[in-house]
């Protein structure tokens, strides 16, 4: 498809309109059901389009759930009878848990399989995962928390095969009923017909050793049994609990379960302007720091969406073996739950050094959705959150520092394209620089070759069209692929200066090929704040370098650009390409004896050649890690950050030139 073109702008500094239609989202937004709660942000890019046997799939499903199957229904009432749990307990544990919904085998964003959620986490799922913690010598230590492997309870006390416990919702229902009865046993001494006697053993099987968080789950669960639920699940079983609307909790027994409370240092962390409480993520899902003043820093924060409800977000954040965030902003209102003390560090953005030195905001709402779910009372308390912790941490207010997870860096070549793209395209980065008091100033316009520019395209005006895919949508509401025109933050990047040109492909995720213009292709697209050096400049178009080779995108006249200034430059020292990476440990030989080095290698996708230069917005800084006893190792080496393609990445100071601009 062509760029678009927002029609005709004048080489001067645009005054940044009113979007009405943004003032309005909240009175539009879509309701979405349940069946999303097990998503947590928008997912990588594994297809680019849906095969025939995905379609047949979701065909297949949707036929079995006009009739409606009760199977499902009568394995939670076998189970509850085998092992004398109340089925409505077990209904309501499970109905929190996933919604009846059995997945397929496949583990949720959350780390549990099937309807009861029982967690089997590897290391490499660490790795891999919202932890981002390739390469790091404690993987297997923190794997074996017991929260993270309630499948392997499970399996001793039914006598059942893990696969079978993973893949197969009877038998994994089964395990869920012997986890409750067992945490039963050892509360109460004993099994009662009585739900309310159940609390405490649901509390426990929410995997939380904190006892707001299991209270809020254990809560949820009871609040379910009152009301009562119905549902016909994503494989088409019609499941039901009738409402109890007399049971009574009984939560005297949370005493005997050992829970940690919330110390006042955990209040929220907010400002006075935004509607804030604290709910505490499940202590696996991050790690206990005191940041900044062990002298880890805090130097970035990172916008995500949920890709679920707000209340579904916070509910997975409690879950042991998933991901957590210190804070998430409901879209109605921008009312916010903090959910990890900010001197902590939560499991959000991928990446661990990322982790290790950000704070993670995730907003209500869904990437392929256009932006529907992004409200004006979404983006002005963002932007008062941003600008207190900006403050008081001495966060640079620049698209370096205040980046999306989309903008997150891969932490090693095998993690790259499996990086997610949320918030997405239709996420208004202008606007909420502007609301942080950080706004693009200057008239539009391109400057010589070897000068910065930032990506200005504005917003409302911007409308491009990108195909969106089953796969890009948890909501269901996307039944095929089908191109739509939206609002967008970003500028299409071709491979010479011509609509017909192929677009830039990622070497990641195409490996030679031309990219495509699916939302969730983020590596064919420079977004609004990101800055580049100019490399070329042929009629309308201009190029930058990105991702290690010179990229094309329509600007005529500068309209989609602004001149950068002060910004540093960086650029090959000598003329040998400079390896680019994706996490900043110290060297092996920087780490004491008695602690195991994390290691790191370039990214071998990416490269700076020599000739092209990235910009810098702040000065290199040591390479560090840290560790749960508390243990910090100081590199003597120093990385910058640079904006290398869509994400930004690392190189060493000591392989670059860098200049001012």
């Amino acid at each position: 498809m062509l760029p678009g073109c927002p029609g005709a702008r004048k080489h001067v500094k645009k005054k940044k309109a009113t979007d009405s239609a943004a003032q309005n989202r909240a009175s539009r937004r879509r309701l979405i059901g349940l069946a999303a709660a097990t998503a947590l942000t928008a997912g990588a890019l594994t297809a680019l389009v849906p095969t025939a046997a995905q379609a047949g799939t979701d065909v297949q499903a949707r036929t079995a759930a006009s009739s409606g199957s009760s199977a499902r229904q009568r394995a939670f009432t076998a189970a509850a009878a085998k092992y004398h749990v109340p089925v409505s307990v077990l209904l309501a544990v499970a109905y929190q848990e996933s919604a009846w919904d059995a997945h397929a085998g496949r583990m949720s964003t959350s780390g549990g399989y099937g309807p009861m959620h029982l967690t089997d986490v590897t290391p490499a799922m660490l790795a891999g995962g919202p932890a981002g913690m390739v390469g790091r010598a404690d993987l297997a230590a923190r794997a074996k928390d017991p929260a993270l492997h309630t499948l392997r309870a499970a399996a001793r006390l039914t006598g059942l095969p893990l696969a079978e416990l993973r893949d197969e919702p009877t038998a994994n229902i089964a395990g869920g009923a012997a986890l409750l009865a067992s945490y039963q046993q050892a509360v109460a001494g004993g099994r009662s017909v009585d739900a309310g006697r159940w609390y405490g053993a649901v509390a426990r099987y929410s995997g939380s050793s904190q006892r707001r968080s299991a209270t809020a789950f254990a809560d949820r669960v009871f609040a379910t049994i009152r009301s009562g639920a119905t549902r016909v699940t994503q494989d088409g079983q019609r499941v039901s609990l009738g409402a109890d609307s007399k049971v009574r909790a009984e939560k005297g027994q949370l005493s005997g379960l050992s829970l940690t409370g919330v110390a006042a240092s955990a209040a929220t962390e907010c400002p006075p302007e935004v509607s804030c409480t604290f709910v505490p993520a499940a202590s696996s899902n991050g790690q206990v720091s005191s940041r900044p003043a062990n002298g880890i820093r805090i130097d970035t924060i990172v916008i995500h969406d949920t890709e679920s409800s707000y209340e579904s977000a916070i509910a997975t954040f409690q879950k042991a073996g998933g991901s957590s965030a210190h804070y998430v902003m409901r879209a109605s209102d921008g009312a916010v739950t903090q959910m990890v003390p900010t001197k902590d560090v939560a499991f959000h953005a991928g990446n661990y050094s990322t982790n290790l030195h950000s704070i993670g905001i995730e907003h209500e709402g869904y990437a392929a959705h256009g932006g529907t779910w992004y409200t004006e009372a979404q983006y002005e308390a963002t932007a008062s959150l941003v600008r207190y912790l900006a403050d008081r941490f001495g966060i640079p207010l620049d698209r370096e520092h205040i980046i999306g997870h989309d903008n997150v860096a891969g932490p090693s070549s095998s993690l790259v394209s499996g990086m997610h793209w949320d918030p997405g395209t239709s996420w208004d980065w202008e606007h909420l620089m502007s609301l942080v008091g950080a706004p693009v100033t200057g008239e539009h316009g391109v400057g010589p070759v070897g000068s910065a520019v930032t990506i200005t395209p504005g917003f409302t005006g911007n409308q491009q069209t990108v195909q969106i895919c089953p796969g890009d949508d948890p909501t269901g509401a996307t039944p095929s692929c089908a191109g739509q025109q939206q609002a967008s933050n970003f500028v299409f990047l071709r491979t010479a200066p011509s609509g017909t040109a192929p677009l830039f492909g990622d070497q990641a995720i195409h490996k030679g090929t031309a990219g495509t213009d699916r939302i969730s292709d983020w590596g064919s697209t420079a977004q609004a704040g990101q800055q580049y050096v100019v490399a070329d400049v042929d009629g309308d178009w201009t190029a930058i370098w990105y991702s290690g080779t010179k990229v094309w995108f329509y600007n005529p006249d500068g309209s989609n650009t602004t001149p950068a200034h002060d910004v540093t430059l960086v650029s090959a020292a000598g003329n040998a390409p400079v390896s680019v990476y994706g996490s900043s440990y110290p060297d092996r030989a920087e780490y004491p004896a008695g602690l195991s080095p994390s290691t790191q290698a370039p990214i071998s996708w990416y490269t700076v050649p020599a000739g092209q230069a990235y910009v810098a917005t702040r000065p290199p800084v040591n390479t560090d890690d840290y560790f749960t006893s508390g243990a910090i190792v100081t590199g003597a080496r120093q990385m910058y950050t640079v904006q290398y393609n869509h994400r930004v990445a690392l190189v060493y100071s000591s392989d670059v030139t860098a200049t001012g601009a």
